[in-house]
């Protein structure tokens, strides 16, 4: 794990391994609390581990190439950013009632007040979820 630190925002950067997902979580709730957005710390970890996790499975790029998220403090909430190197864009898919997955994204559409892809610095992607604290605006 690597980052750097800044009193609204908190960047990491990890191996791509499942064991990522727990890491980030960990470093986004003690971001959310030190913040006093503890309100938002459920549905942030939700989102937090769905974008981490399809970084993890579905972002194949050069093996030197690690996962950044990126969480910044916002007016009334928080931004969830997941940066990879794969320039493949996320699509929510029709998930099988059978299958254990698949719902990932419908998951961050549902809890998030808005969320994106996009370009960033570099190659790849940046996948980012806005939350508020309920009745605050962005």
């Amino acid at each position: 794990m690597s980052g750097q630190a800044r009193a609204d925002e908190v960047v990491r950067r990890w191996q791509r391994d499942a064991q990522c997902v727990g890491l980030a979580r960990a470093e986004l709730r003690k971001a959310l609390a030190g913040w006093g957005l503890g309100a938002l710390e459920d549905d942030a970890l939700i989102i937090a581990s769905e974008l981490v996790t399809n970084a993890v499975r579905h972002a194949f790029g050069p093996t030197d190439r690690e996962i950044e998220t990126r969480y910044v403090r916002l007016a009334h909430g928080v931004r969830v950013e997941v940066h990879d190197a794969c320039p493949a864009r996320p699509v929510p898919v029709t998930a099988d009632t059978d299958e254990g997955g698949g719902r990932g994204l419908w998951l961050v559409a549902a809890l998030a007040d808005r969320w994106a892809v996009g370009e960033r610095s570099g190659p790849g992607k940046r996948v980012w979820a806005e939350m508020s604290v309920k009745g605050m605006s962005l």
